[in-house]
């Protein structure tokens, strides 16, 4: 038997205020999706920005149904319309704000495991990595300069 080690980098902003501009801006539009989330449900509403190599701006909140399956994470909601949008277009950043109705969420919420494996998809097709921000409501921010730090051990086309 052998032991392997995996290791993540991330880095972590005490608040949005110290994010960079750019990394700043794009949050604040995730900010403004989450505002607009469809989450009679869960009650938890998630918002996502993504900026492209094109200069666009996509926006995506997470879309629920009382079908659970049937409903959407932001994350997706806006990587699907940037692939649909914007189908040569590179993912260069990405800003994920999560907040529940039922609780203060100051901790940083990274993306479920599905959206993980989206993401992954797309920084793969498009061979250049995508900064990944995300945070709570309010408080920490955590930056991943790729979702490789987020998914370690990613399955590829190169399984299959």
């Amino acid at each position: 038997m052998k032991e392997i080690s995996i290791e993540s980098k991330l880095y972590v902003f005490d608040n949005l205020e110290a994010l960079p501009d750019q990394a700043y801006n794009l949050m604040l539009k995730a900010v403004e999706a989450r505002k607009k989330a469809y989450a009679p449900y869960s009650q938890f509403h998630v918002g996502t920005a993504l900026l492209l190599d094109n200069g666009e701006i996509v926006l995506g909140n997470n879309q629920e149904n009382a079908s659970y399956p049937s409903g959407l994470c932001a994350e997706r909601t806006a990587i699907y319309y940037a692939g649909a949008q914007f189908p040569e277009a590179k993912i260069l950043q990405m800003a994920i704000s999560a907040s529940s109705i039922k609780k203060e969420t100051k901790e940083p919420i990274p993306p479920c495991g599905a959206c993980r494996q989206t993401i992954a998809e797309y920084e793969i097709k498009q061979k250049k990595p995508i900064e990944i921000y995300f945070m709570g409501h309010s408080g920490k921010v955590v930056k991943s300069n790729s979702l490789e730090n987020l998914l370690p051990l990613m399955f590829n086309k190169e399984v299959l």
